[in-house]
């Protein structure tokens, strides 16, 4: 058997992933590259403790993705992180080095900035990120990264952060980016979106989901009917899974 024959097992672990990506994303990706002894696999884990043994159950395992709700959770159980995982605090790429230690890296960043790019020219000088959760950390990161002015909007805000009753003419009118980083919205509850003021939006918005089931949400709904610019999750995506697949090879 060559080196290239040797099976290769890559997975995500999220709980509750039948939807997953990330699978359907790698299998069809193998299948276009011919990559046979290539395969991805979902470990839908009920708590997070079950993450350890996971590679000795599977020895042939390369490389994990991580999604809701352990971006956070999985850091303890890792043995180093990438400076850029160290600075979002959330993980959503495994890899293991040849000594066998976990690697925890964050590539939603990368995503996120490149869709971005490829959205506007006029990148955003103030932003709103709505939620605080594991994705949001990697968006702040991207956006202070270009030079952005970020605050975050919760509904328990904490200081420097807004509330949703916070959000009035004014501090709608400052920014040009809304980001969603919540998952409301998200199949199947499609009619759903952030309690933000949408008739407070107009044509300099753009407004970034980072849901893409559905394509368009309802958040995209609302704002393009006041004019604003829109762009769903689905390129990040694709952007955060190519760069995982690059430092699976590395």
């Amino acid at each position: 058997m060559t080196k290239e024959e040797h099976p290769k097992l890559f997975g995500l672990i999220g709980k509750n992933i039948d939807y997953s990506f990330s699978r359907a994303y790698f299998s069809e990706k193998f299948e276009k590259e011919h990559l046979s002894n290539h395969s991805y696999v979902n470990f839908d884990l009920d708590k997070i403790e079950e993450f350890v043994g996971i590679k000795k159950k599977n020895p042939t395992l390369q490389g994990l993705n991580v999604t809701i709700p352990y971006k956070k959770a999985i850091i303890p159980y890792l043995d180093r992180l990438s400076e850029e995982a160290k600075a979002i605090g959330a993980v959503n790429t495994i890899l293991w080095d040849k000594q066998g230690n976990s690697i925890g890296h964050n590539t939603d960043h990368t995503g996120f900035e490149k869709a971005l790019r490829e959205k506007t020219k006029n990148l955003p000088k103030k932003a709103l990120i709505l939620g605080t959760g594991g994705a949001s950390g990697a968006v702040r990161y991207a956006l202070e990264k270009m030079g952005c002015e970020v605050i975050f909007v919760s509904r328990v805000p904490r200081q420097g952060q807004y509330g949703y009753q916070d959000l009035d003419a004014k501090r709608i009118d400052a920014v040009q980016l809304i980001v969603n980083s919540t998952p409301v919205g998200t199949f199947p509850n499609i009619e759903m979106a952030p309690p933000i003021p949408y008739d407070l939006l107009h044509s300099n918005h753009l407004l970034f989901d980072l849901i893409y089931n559905p394509s368009q949400t309802r958040f995209m709904k609302n704002g393009e009917k006041q004019g604003a610019q829109t762009l769903n999750g689905y390129q990040m995506l694709v952007y955060q899974a190519e760069k995982s697949w690059e430092l699976w090879n590395q």
